[in-house]
């Protein structure tokens, strides 16, 4: 089986696979670019597999009037950009130690051994720069099969990282078949050992749950995690109920994880190491979900596409729906203007301005934004 598109023909990541071969060394593409490519998927990431140290591939890189960033020298990678593209250059590895969240690692020339250290067979792929595919474990008929599986015996990988409980969600959800279910074996491995996610930091829980809830449909891999005390220790007090009304409520929308994560809501949300940003629109979509302004104030606070979720994370969190004409409300909202301005209401100044101002905003909102100019300063 071959592999081909844009990402693998790219000036860039030919260069450098040539650059290494040219002196002895294999290079393979590996990974989610091969994964992503054998299923269709958009390609984001490259990553290449090679024999050469570290400190070759940057000799290497520099001599070649390369840009170089040694962005992972513990765990043998390094970031080299080629014509504007960034490629993670890994050198071949086995582990040697591991205690859950992080590995030691000695560097191979074996390909068999890399891929014996993965973590699902799906990403145990490889390929050279012509597009063949190497399976050295035997992941193509997972892939093939949307079969997110566990590379050899599901406990020693989970052992290894307890992240990869989560990760084993996050793939089914982003790449598995939803109908056939989750891998009986893996599943059964990570209920075990559950409680090794009490170990891992806020911040790469985070990461995983962001990657989970921006796949197309992940209703039924929370109820999966749920089902195992996953989902408890993660998110306790998730709303699994208003997230199944939610899903139906998207209507093929673009997929949301802040809306989704605003409507699952759960004590530690606030705890998951987001970004300022991604905590107020997080906060603002669950304030306005909370109260009983109509679509177009909402829209008016929050503009249209953090609206618009506000009013859809209401619907599910209620049951009742969705009123008619509420998205074109919400737009309408977006796009008004506040009527009055503080000259309006001259000789009014200070404390007392700031008073009357907020009354008259309140007022507006609660007409639907209906109100004039004339009628709120009568």
């Amino acid at each position: 089986m071959r592999v081909s598109g844009d990402w693998l023909s790219h000036p860039g990541t030919q260069a450098l696979c040539g650059l290494l071969e040219r002196e002895g060394r294999k290079a393979f593409l590996v990974g989610g670019c091969v994964r992503n490519a054998l299923l269709g998927v958009p390609v984001a990431d490259i990553d290449i597999a090679t024999d050469a140290v570290p400190d070759e591939v940057m000799a290497l890189a520099a001599h070649a009037g390369l840009k170089v960033v040694p962005t992972g020298l513990s765990h043998g990678t390094v970031t080299v950009i080629v014509e504007g593209r960034p490629h993670e250059v890994t050198t071949l590895r086995r582990d040697v130690t591991t205690d859950g969240r992080h590995a030691e690692v000695e560097f191979s020339t074996d390909v068999t051994e890399d891929a014996s250290r993965r973590d699902f067979t799906m990403n145990a792929l490889y390929a050279t720069r012509a597009g063949e595919v190497l399976d050295p474990i035997g992941g193509l008929p997972d892939l093939l099969a949307r079969r997110v599986r566990f590379v050899g015996d599901p406990e020693r990988r989970i052992r290894e990282d307890y992240l990869r409980i989560l990760r084993f969600f996050r793939f089914h959800a982003q790449y598995g078949d939803e109908w056939a279910g989750l891998d009986k074996p893996g599943l059964r491995a990570c209920a075990m050992h559950v409680a090794g996610l009490d170990t891992l930091s806020r911040e790469r829980i985070g990461a995983e749950i962001r990657k989970l809830l921006s796949a197309r449909n992940p209703a039924p891999t929370l109820l999966a995690m749920d089902q195992i005390g996953v989902l408890e220790r993660v998110l306790p007090g998730a709303d699994l109920d208003a997230f199944a009304r939610l899903a139906a409520l998207e209507e093929g929308a673009p997929p949301d994880w802040m809306r989704r994560l605003a409507c699952l809501g759960g004590a530690v949300v606030a705890d998951l190491r987001l970004s300022k940003a991604e905590r107020r629109r997080i906060n603002a979509i669950d304030r306005a979900a909370a109260s009983d302004l109509g679509p177009a104030a909402i829209g008016w606070e929050l503009g249209r596409e953090t609206g618009r979720s506000a009013v859809i994370v209401r619907a599910a969190r209620s049951g009742l729906g969705l009123s008619a004409g509420w998205a074109e409300d919400v737009d309408r909202g977006a796009a008004a203007t506040f009527p009055i301005k503080a000259a309006d209401l001259h000789p009014l100044a200070g404390p007392d301005l700031g008073a009357r101002l907020a009354s008259l905003t309140d007022l507006w909102l609660r007409s639907d934004l209906r109100l004039t100019r004339n009628e709120l300063l009568r």
